[in-house]
């Protein structure tokens, strides 16, 4: 076991904000941690790392248990370069290879003795090899690489962003390969490329994780065990975070079903008591159902999930076919040209995601195309809506119910609380100031801010930023429902999954259009960068009969697997839709996962069987 909470408790001026919160870790596990925004996650790991002592109750880590903890905010600080500070982790690999040449060094010295000589080099490399030290740059240059650092290995750490700091911190974490990873929001600042990178590289990671995570491709992929804080309390499931949500689903309907029969118990047997309780005949079975009554031990009310935010895009007017169309143009970041001789064009009803690498230009093209550059046109009767991941648009001192009366005056307080509150802005939450909200409800309120302007365009900046994973599928509901058009950058995979019906790809100056969704594009993307195999020839050049069937053979197989993909893809699509249709039906969901599975599995046989054939 590397650690345990034995019935801990802490909070703040007396009011706890996890309570009697037991569970155990062991040797590697792969576990995600789920719960609101200010349920106490942070609290937990900082319980966990030491950084807090429990007001009650016990923390045990065993004995020298190292842990890498990369928190949220937690940037990598040093004056070195990148390179020099991942050097760092390695200075003991770096001793023990300067020991070495050294010691063949005096082994080529005359009246060297060779007899001790040859002995602590033999000790040495048996060291050197436990350790893998030779390798040391190829490691430190496979995390630097992955993470995005590839051109930037002489540059100074001061220099950095925040968010490239905490990417660094990673990078170090990485390599220093601890008994324990604990990730708090590790793919924030990742780009898609990079995170699928980082997931490749932590399934081949060694250790235990604790990882909490936004990101449902992510945690579906790392993670056989979830825990869910909710309430202060912690509960377990078995599984990734797609199963968590089935069993959530299970037992939450398990708890009510008890509570309920115990409820219906209690009420009949106290009926009979009142009925009967002063009758001479009866006085006796009465007390016995009294007796019974205070045996009782009571099932406590199950406390349902808190409902999620609800959105509701709608607008007045259809506007004309072609949406956004532009002119040839270049992009530009200041002196960097992101892209050359390119143009857009976006059709209405279109759901379009722009995806790309971190620097090549996706919010500078969403503010392009939003600008009044005579290159851009928007077709007649097209009424754009923006949502800003910076909030720029918000004044931070203004009251959130005054923000939003800036923006529509006309509308009634009833009606401007009821949206706001639908977003999930209670009372409270109202009446302070932007602010003093966190980064989730700031991003509640962009989103009634989007609601209420009406657009027929949507055009959406990293909207999932911040948002619960709650609010993240409640989002994702309305703009599946949006019969509109939608334009929107996000590096929450799901959510492109799951909106999308055609991708724009930026890189190397050049904008890709694709139509199709985004698994889809993915595996588009896979094919053509697989590398293809020359056709096999005998020496002479000649190829038998045989050679030419096998030939044939495999291309009519390669055909039946693409075609086969191409419908298991649709069908995965559909049945991920099904799943949030019918999420409130525990046997629908149970049938529908079954068949999820076995929907994956064929494609997983199907792509291991493609890459013998290709």
């Amino acid at each position: 076991m590397l650690f345990s909470f034995d019935n801990v408790t802490f909070g703040y001026s007396g009011e706890p904000i996890v309570e009697n919160v037991t569970f155990e870790f062991h040797e590697g596990e792969r576990v995600g941690f789920l719960g609101g925004n200010g349920e106490g996650k942070t609290t937990v790991l900082r319980l966990l790392t030491g950084q807090l002592l429990p007001d009650s109750g016990t923390v045990f880590r065993k004995n020298k248990l190292l842990i890498g903890y990369l928190e949220q905010t937690g940037g990598f600080e040093s004056s070195d370069t990148v390179y020099g500070a991942m050097e760092e982790v390695f200075e003991e690999d770096k001793a023990l290879l300067a020991r070495l040449e050294e010691t063949q060094r005096e082994m080529s010295l005359p009246n060297a003795d060779l007899r001790i000589l040859s002995a602590r080099a033999e000790s040495l490399n048996k060291r050197i090899a436990a350790r893998d030290s030779y390798r040391y740059r190829v490691r430190i240059e496979t995390v630097l690489n992955g993470m995005g650092f590839g051109e930037f290995y002489d540059r100074r750490i001061p220099t950095m962003s925040g968010g490239e700091k905490t990417k660094l911190k990673l990078c170090r974490l990485l390599l220093e390969e601890p008994e324990l990873l604990v990730l708090d929001e590790p793919t924030n600042h990742l780009d898609v490329k990079t995170l699928f990178w980082l997931e490749e590289y932590l399934s081949a990671f060694r250790g235990a994780l604790l990882v909490v995570s936004h990101d449902r491709y992510f945690l579906d992929r790392l993670t056989s065990r979830t825990l869910e804080l909710e309430h202060g309390r912690l509960s377990s499931y078995k599984g990734n975070y797609s199963r968590y949500k089935v069993l959530k689903a299970e037992r939450v309907k398990e708890l009510t079903r008890e509570y309920e029969k115990q409820q219906e118990e209690i009420a009949k047997l106290q009926t009979y008591v009142d009925k009967n309780i002063v009758r001479a005949t009866t006085a006796k079975s009465a007390l016995s159902r009294v007796n019974k009554l205070e045996r009782m031990e009571l099932v406590e009310k199950p406390r349902l999930p808190s409902p999620p935010p609800r959105f509701s895009f709608t607008y007045d007017e259809k506007p004309y076919e072609k949406v956004i169309d532009t002119d040839l143009f270049d992009l530009k970041a200041g002196d960097k040209t992101l892209l050359k001789d390119v143009r857009f064009t976006l059709m209405r009803g279109r759901k379009c995601a722009i995806v790309g690498d971190n620097g090549t230009g996706k919010t500078t093209l969403l503010k392009f195309l939003l600008s009044r550059d005579p290159r851009v046109r928007f077709g007649k009767f097209t009424r754009a809506a923006y949502y800003d991941q910076e909030n720029a648009d918000l004044d931070p001192s203004d009251r959130v119910l005054d923000a939003f009366w800036s923006k529509y005056a006309l509308m009634s307080q009833t009606d401007a609380r009821k949206l706001l509150a639908q977003a999930g802005l209670d009372a409270e939450d109202v009446m302070k100031e932007v602010g003093e909200l966190s980064g989730g409800l700031k991003a509640k309120l962009e989103l009634a801010l989007l609601e209420a302007k009406r657009g027929n365009l949507l055009v959406l900046d990293e909207p999932t930023n911040h948002l619960d994973l709650p609010a993240r599928e409640s989002l994702e509901e309305a703009l599946r429902a949006f019969d509109g058009t939608v334009l929107f950058v996000s590096h929450d995979r799901r959510f492109i999954e799951s909106v999308a019906d055609c991708i724009v790809s930026l890189g190397n100056g050049t904008l890709t259009f694709f139509d199709g969704g985004y698994q889809a594009f993915l595996d588009a993307q896979k094919r053509e960068e697989a590398p293809v195999p020359p056709p096999r020839r005998s020496e002479n050049g000649y190829r038998s009969r045989e050679d030419r069937a096998r030939e044939a053979k495999i291309r009519t197989r390669t055909k039946e697997i693409e075609a086969r993909l191409e419908a298991l893809e649709k069908e995965e699509a559909e049945l991920n839709d099904a799943l949030i249709q019918n999420s409130a039906d525990y046997q629908k969901i149970l049938e529908i996962t079954k068949k999820l599975d076995e929907v994956r599995k064929e494609t997983d046989a199907l792509y291991a069987e493609y890459g013998t054939l290709i």
